[in-house]
């Protein structure tokens, strides 16, 4: 597992180019692009599992669904920031990317850490710190864990079906 890091502010065209909005519908398309002007390096070594730390207000800028869909398609375990941008926020549950708002994890990450990352306990280890974030809703991880809202819903309403 690899942990980008960056900075703070990173906007959705530092995620995913506004040039490529309407050229770039699907993931398969999307993700050569991903962090293209941010880290040119990004799109070509990303592996499933990996996780983005990064500072406040992350994913702020223009609603638009590619960065999310880009992220969650190559495989990033989850994004831990400082915060999130509301929208951004929103886009992520709805396509079942994992968020974590932790500020002190992420200012004392440095390249290299080992990182633990344990979701249900709502737990960071980097070396041999632990830290802590609210623990997520369990309906947060459920969308997560059936891969978006729409499937969640989706096997909500299949089951719902059978009574």
């Amino acid at each position: 597992m690899t942990v980008w890091k960056y900075g703070e502010n990173i906007n959705t065209d530092m995620l995913f180019p506004g040039k490529y909005t309407y050229t770039c519908s699907t993931a398969e398309e999307i993700k050569p692009h991903l962090l293209e002007d941010l880290d040119p390096l990004f799109a070509k070594n990303v592996k499933e599992g990996d996780l983005i730390f990064a500072g406040r207000n992350f994913g702020c800028g223009s609603s638009r669904e590619q960065p999310v869909l880009g992220l969650k398609a190559v495989g990033i375990a989850a994004v831990v920031a400082g915060s999130f941008a509301r929208i951004f926020y929103r886009s992520s549950i709805n396509q079942g990317l994992l968020l974590i708002e932790c500020p002190e994890a992420v200012k004392a990450y440095k390249q290299g850490d080992s990182v633990w990352l344990d979701v249900e306990r709502g737990t960071i280890s980097i070396g041999s710190n632990t830290f802590s974030f609210p623990k997520l809703p369990k309906e947060i991880l459920a969308i997560r864990d059936s891969g978006g809202l729409l499937p969640y819903t989706r096997e909500k309403l299949r089951r719902k079906k059978k009574w």
